[in-house]
């Protein structure tokens, strides 16, 4: 199972202006400013946070394992806003927000500007707010670091989306060892950047680094993804084996058109052979249900018209079987209202020998989500 829940709130902390509300600005920056004479640097960091009461919840009814590394894994994936001036080689690094903050409701480029909300210097804003840290010249949020609390990706001689692995800080918020207030997300560096020694204060130019936040118009918001494998194999039926795997027809069975955002969806998928054997039977031999190879099929989601992969075909895609067939859950209150999505199929059988079978199917079965 892929589940994907979006940010209550996010917005981007600037030191070049340090008391400037950008918290429904469409775009994060992970920005690194540097004069020709190497002598002033000016950064900007991400901070994101997620409600977690509802996966919290449902790891507790058992719906989702806990978070480790048989159980549930969570990645936060930042999409791709068009970089500028990037290095060949650098790394971005998430860390536990360590104090709450106000989002704003300010843009960068507001006229007169916005003060209202978290800034570089003020975790609630306005020019008599809180500080994120004091002296003020020490600031830009504070956050907890050490074992269990950092994540991050590389990026070498490439602009992307993220996908980082912060199972370990999940991890933290659901054992009660610190609150959530959230993921900041930056390069290496210290609070105030004040660190010479690191990506943000060295005199290195690494570029700017850009992400749709969850106020963008486009379909690329921020989300936390929670990924565990829901299999399950229970079931007296017949496996497609053989001959029959090498010419198999693949269909959904009682797929609908569309379905309510709020759904929680049993797909159920079906494969047989195309030119059945011919036997001596009351029942026709192309209505008999067989199952896919166990363990080794999977689903995969795209959105339609971009093709962008939603679901991967994975340990998280795994599809099960009872007494009926083959099937998968899609939970799809994470997915985008009022769009279409495809559904794509690969099993693997003999994997590892040399009569392996592994085939990709497109056959063109699609869905809306509606609101």
């Amino acid at each position: 199972m892929h589940y994907f829940i979006f940010p209550d709130k996010d917005t981007t902390l600037y030191e070049a202006s340090s008391s400037i509300n950008a918290g429904m600005d469409e775009i994060l920056e992970i920005r690194k400013d540097v004069n020709d004479a190497a002598t002033i640097k000016r950064v900007s960091r991400a901070l994101l946070k997620f409600d977690l009461n509802h996966i919290s919840q449902s790891v507790s009814d058992g719906k989702i394992p806990k978070p480790n590394l048989t159980g549930s894994r969570y990645f936060l994936n930042l999409f791709d806003a068009h970089p500028t001036s990037l290095a060949m080689s650098q790394s971005l690094y998430a860390y536990p927000v360590s104090q709450s903050w106000n989002v704003g409701d300010g843009k960068l480029h507001d006229d007169p500007v916005t003060t209202e909300g978290t800034s570089w210097i003020y975790k609630d804003g306005k020019t008599d707010g809180t500080l994120w840290y004091s002296p003020m010249s020490s600031s830009g949020a504070t956050w907890h670091s050490g074992s269990g609390y950092e994540a991050s990706q590389s990026l070498n001689n490439e602009t992307r989306d993220i996908r980082m692995d912060v199972t370990d800080i999940v991890n933290t918020w659901f054992a009660g060892t610190v609150p959530n207030e959230g993921f900041i997300v930056k390069r290496s560096g210290s609070v105030g950047n004040t660190d010479s020694g690191s990506d943000e204060g060295s005199s290195d130019r690494l570029g700017n680094l850009a992400f749709f936040s969850r106020d963008t118009h486009t379909k690329y918001p921020p989300t936390l993804e929670v990924v565990w494998d829901d299999s399950t194999w229970t079931t007296s039926l017949s496996e497609l084996t053989g001959s029959a795997l090498e010419d198999v027809v693949i269909y959904m069975k009682g797929l609908r058109p569309k379905y309510n955002e709020k759904s929680k969806v049993r797909f159920r998928l079906v494969g047989r052979e195309r030119f059945p054997t011919k036997t001596y039977s009351t029942t026709p031999s192309n209505l008999t249900v067989k199952y896919l190879p166990s363990g080794s099929t999977f689903y995969s989601i795209r959105d339609a018209e971009t093709d962008d992969v939603i679901v991967p075909f994975g340990s998280g895609s795994k599809v099960s079987c009872d007494g009926s067939g083959n099937y998968f859950n899609v939970w799809l209150d994470g997915y985008q209202p009022e769009r279409y999505y495809r559904l794509l199929f690969r099993f693997i059988s003999g994997s590892g020998t040399v009569h392996e079978i592994d085939q990709i199917f497109d056959e063109g079965h699609s869905f809306k989500v509606s609101r």
